[in-house]
């Protein structure tokens, strides 16, 4: 058991790449299988990362973020600090860094919404800095679906539950096969 922002949760059940690896379909027949409600996403279960290699939420990328990200009754949530490989100014982590992780984020709310989907735009505000070792709550949810596009929306607040950023944004809604050129790339070069 961990804690989670307000929360306790079992990080056993946290599903890893290695269950996500579809040999009949890959990783993207995998994605498509949670997002289509085939594999249940129970509230409370910390959600798969993206890929291995992810910036954001990546095991094995060692210039990520390495968020884990919760499944919510209303989205999406995630605890995070950001440190040295994230810096800005001295003792901040940098805008650029903090945008990631709201885009990677918004990334994890589509388990909510049964669908893959890309990012179109992004919309960060700063409301204080995000200072380096301390962490940050990022809350995210759907606000509103019609057709393929999705709006989005996200916080992040502080210790003291201070708002700290927050962002829009609005996702496309894809089929599998928007991805399979990266897919095939990334397995031919053995990763």
């Amino acid at each position: 058991m961990a804690t989670l922002g307000d929360h306790d949760y079992d990080y056993a059940s946290v599903v890893r790449h290695e269950e996500l690896d579809y040999r009949d379909g890959g990783l993207i027949a995998g994605w498509a299988a949670h997002l289509a409600g085939q594999v249940t996403v129970e509230v409370g279960q910390v959600l798969p990362p993206h890929s291995p290699h992810c910036a954001g939420c990546g095991p094995d990328n060692s210039a990520g973020l390495h968020l884990r990200a919760v499944r919510t009754a209303s989205g999406v949530e995630a605890v995070h600090s950001f440190d040295e490989a994230q810096v800005g100014a001295p003792g901040i982590a940098h805008g650029g860094a903090v945008a990631l992780a709201f885009d990677d984020l918004f990334g994890f709310s589509l388990y909510t919404v049964g669908a893959l989907a890309v990012t179109r735009s992004l919309t960060v505000e700063y409301h204080a800095p995000f200072l380096l070792h301390h962490p940050y709550t990022f809350r995210v949810q759907v606000t509103n679906r019609t057709g393929r596009r999705l709006l989005l929306h996200a916080e992040a607040s502080d210790a003291t539950g201070k708002k700290t950023g927050s962002a829009d944004a609005t996702f496309v809604v894809v089929d599998p096969g928007h991805f399979a050129a990266g897919a095939e790339q990334e397995q031919s070069q053995g990763q």
